[in-house]
């Protein structure tokens, strides 16, 4: 290939593609105003400008040309202008009015000098639903961008999520099919009807209610924000531990583009796998209309042998999906944004093994698949007025998952129960921001949420003529391989919402933030196709206690300090809530009420990663919740929802990220969690004695990630990338009590991954699971067999090969 045919190459790649902060690329800008320049910027390089004030607009700019990276081309155009420049994530950036020069009574603090070739970007936490700047963010956030996930990463979802957080943890029950947990706010490893502790969210739009965790592919996201504790002012229910929030990239009004990426896997001990993914961007109408559409793939091989059924990897999962992006923009103060969502999980069986037999084995009776279908649909509207910014966002999403489990009973015919889960989320969300540069400003909003979950469950017996036919109390009487349908339950619930939040500065240095929501939840629930063993008297008292109206105030506050130079001192209050509903045991329709959650935090931060040599970050909580719901099992091990009691949690954690030179990064983060029920339910008394407290489940006493990034140029123009981490998980019980209070956790997880780019072409080799680890992620194997050793072992070391091409 020729130097200028590669040339071309590069440059179409540099168009194409959104531009990191220190990529250097061919610029050139004729003297104009900020408003043509920052766009003619944007078609140039793939980044996306916006003003906080547009005002701004009309300062005139110089000319702009040469081999500049986008820091530096924003620095020149706005030099003696009074406006700066912030980086949100690595392709959107945000100019904001300076603040006032330091006078001498004021001395300006010297702000720590950039590394060579590193842009000294602000990193904007988002996720508060105000543009606001990390030193001036009064909590713990882990914000990762884009560049740091390939696309054998992006294809594991969560996993990856989970991989580069301490703070985060999961079930392990299976891709779609995990509960989250940040922190240590976690009420039961059993899937049931229960509002899940964690929010997840896709821009503005809610994923998840009373569901397990989607697991959406993280292909073509631009970043991923996770704020901790709880969230009740901004986000309401169902953000006791905290929120995730994905921001997938948005399509580029300029120019076209794509992407393609391709890798294959193979396991240890286990079955190939192979991954595959397309990404293209396509303008409609140059710099008004423009779509996104991103489709992918992913088959995870099996490594778990049933000896039974005399089958091996029986635990293959499948994933495909895609979502697309409309965005349509009619001038510079307007925006809109069509999204849609779609992706199918197919697990072929189980992942647990049993610890009595060899090593990845297990001896089950019957297969147990699982499905989980997602459909997503969301409207967003933003209007910007100078400092004023109004967004509007509105979607509906349908989550269905199956799940089967091993019903079998000693000396019974094979059984298998089924359960499926039909969740269908309408909601709605209008705010008006005031956003100002220091971090001050206001939000004010009105929300509306309608959930309906439909769970439905049924129990097949395969007797053969050497068994009885199976009689489990509660249920009925089966026959030979012929469905019994169970008591399900049908929960809705209707949320009207109204918050604010404001931050202001009563003196200099010091910030007050406080804020409120006021929600009426009105619940309705009713048994679904109940048996006779529930008495119409007792469905028809529980479904009245169900249907109820309930309003609560959930107030924040926090203050904050940068009056020490690069350091930031802040204490917070904030309180989260999840409404109740109806559950269904063996013998009975019942209500479990609300649960509340209260943190109080003070932590501080020193520094910004990827911005100073180094950056520490720490906190402190204790956790008050009072009247915890979680999912159990009844005595025939059918799942079920129950308030357990009131619990404490004390959490201190703690990161340092050091870049050792200019090409190496190290990242070290610990977490410690001392969590404890207080006061157990009636039912749970027996099981507290002498006056001694329970853990509460799944909720690991120790955690903490070591990790390393390694960037260089090689020669001929070629970039090396170098990661790795080892994280460990600490001992967990998985539930309440003896009979849940199998230990789980206590192991060590590695990595290792490079990749080599020239041009657009990538190449990447990485390896998971180095040590080849057999430690325990969830001691869950079916709930109608709580005395097996089962357990869920680590994915066995596992090899994947892939290459990207960009367009």
């Amino acid at each position: 290939m020729g130097r200028k045919a590669e040339l071309l190459i590069v440059t179409a790649l540099a168009i194409a593609t959104p531009a990191h902060a220190a990529d250097r690329q061919t610029i050139s800008i004729a003297p104009s105003r900020l408003g043509e320049a920052v766009v003619a910027l944007g078609r140039q390089t793939g980044v996306s400008v916006g003003m906080s004030d547009q005002s701004l607009a009309g300062i005139a700019t110089p000319a702009v040309k040469g081999r500049l990276s986008v820091d530096a081309a924003l620095k020149r155009l706005l030099r003696g202008s009074g406006a700066r420049a912030m980086m949100i994530d690595a392709s959107t950036w945000r100019i904001v009015r300076a603040r006032p020069v330091a006078t001498a009574q004021t001395p300006a603090r010297a702000p720590a000098a950039p590394l060579p070739d590193q842009p000294v970007a602000e990193i904007i936490v988002t996720a508060s639903k105000r543009y606001t700047p990390l030193p001036r963010y009064a909590g713990m956030v882990e914000a990762i961008d884009a560049n740091l996930f390939s696309s054998g990463e992006a294809s594991g979802g969560t996993a990856t999520l989970l991989a580069r957080v301490a703070s985060l943890s999961s079930t392990h029950a299976g891709n779609g099919r995990n509960k989250l947990f940040i922190r240590a706010i976690a009420d039961s490893g059993v899937a049931g009807p229960t509002q899940a502790t964690t929010g997840q969210y896709l821009g503005d739009m809610r994923l998840n209610y009373a569901a397990p965790d989607p697991d959406l592919k993280l292909y073509d996201v631009g970043r991923v924000e996770i704020l901790e504790g709880p969230q009740g002012t901004l986000y309401g229910a169902g953000s006791l531990g905290g929120i995730i929030r994905i921001m997938p990239n948005a399509p580029n009004l300029g120019e076209f583009g794509g992407q393609v990426s391709a890798g294959l896997s193979a396991t240890q001990h286990g079955a190939p796998g192979g991954d595959l993914s397309a990404t293209i961007n396509l303008p409609i109408m140059p710099e008004k209309i423009a779509l996104r559409v991103v489709g992918y793939g992913v088959q995870e091989g099996g490594y778990i042998d049933d000896v039974s059924r005399d089958l091996n990897d029986v635990n293959r999962t499948r994933t495909y999906g895609g979502r697309a992006a409309l965005r349509f923009a009619p001038d510079e103060n307007w925006t809109v944004d069509l999204n849609g969502v779609y992706q199918h999980i197919h697990g072929r069986d189980a992942q647990y093994a049993t610890q009595s037999l060899d090593r990845l084995q297990r001896a089950s009776s019957v297969a147990q698949p699982y499905f989980s279908d997602y459909l997503l649909g969301n409207i967003r509207v933003e209007r910007q007025w100078d400092s004023l910014r109004f967004v509007s966002s509105t979607g509906f999403v349908h989550h269905e998952l199956t799940e089967s489990y091993d019903a079998t009973q000693q000396d019974g015919p094979s059984a298998l129960f089924r359960q499926r889960n039909d969740i269908d989320i309408f909601s709605t969300e209008n705010r008006l921001v005031r956003d100002l540069d220091n971090g001050l400003g206001w939000i004010l909003g009105a929300s509306y949420l309608q959930s309906q979950s439909k769970l439905r469950r049924s129990l097949t017996s395969y007797g053969t003529a050497m068994f009885q036919p199976q009689v489990i109390p509660g249920v009925p009487m089966i026959g030979r391989g012929l469905p019994a349908t169970a008591t399900g339950v049908r929960n809705k619930v209707k949320e009207a919402t109204l918050f604010g939040e404001a931050s202001f500065e009563p003196v200099r240095g010091l910030i007050a933030t406080v804020g409120g929501r006021l929600t009426n939840s009105r619940l309705s629930g009713e048994a679904l196709d109940p048996i006779a063993a529930l008495s119409f008297a007792d469905i028809a008292r529980a479904e009245a206690q169900a249907d109820r109206s309930e309003t609560i105030f959930l107030p924040s506050f926090a203050l904050l300090t940068d009056a020490i130079p690069d350091v930031t001192l802040y204490a917070r209050y904030q309180q989260g809530f999840r409404p109740g509903d109806l559950a269904v045991d063996d013998q009975r329709v019942r209500r479990f009420q609300n649960d509340r959650i209260s943190t109080a935090e003070i932590g501080f931060r020193k520094g910004v990663a990827g911005r100073d040599a180094i950056a520490i970050s720490a906190n402190l909580a204790y956790t008050d919740w009072r009247n915890i719901q979680a999912d159990v099992t009844d005595r025939i091990g059918l799942p079920t929802t129950a308030n357990i009691g009131d619990g404490r949690i004390y959490t201190a954690e703690g990161r340092i990220v050091v870049r050792a030179i200019q090409r190496l990064t190290l990242d070290a983060s610990i977490i410690y969690n001392d969590s404890r029920l207080t006061r157990p339910a009636q039912f749970l008394r027996a099981l507290s004695f002498e006056g001694r407290s329970l853990d509460l489940p799944n909720v690991a006493n120790l955690g903490g990630r070591l990790g390393f990034d390694y960037r260089t140029v090689m020669g001929n123009g070629m970039r090396l990338h170098l990661s790795g981490s080892a994280r460990y998980v600490g001992k967990s019980q998985l539930g309440v009590g003896p009979i849940l209070g199998r230990t789980q956790g206590d192991y060590v997880d590695t990595s290792l991954s490079t990749s080599v780019t020239r041009g657009p072409v990538q190449i990447s080799l990485s390896l998971a699971n180095l040590l080849d680890s057999d430690g325990n992620r969830f001691s869950l194997g079916t709930p109608f067999d709580l005395h097996t050793d089962y357990y869920t072992p680590l994915r066995p070391r596992t090899v994947r090969i892939g290459m990207d091409f960009a367009f």
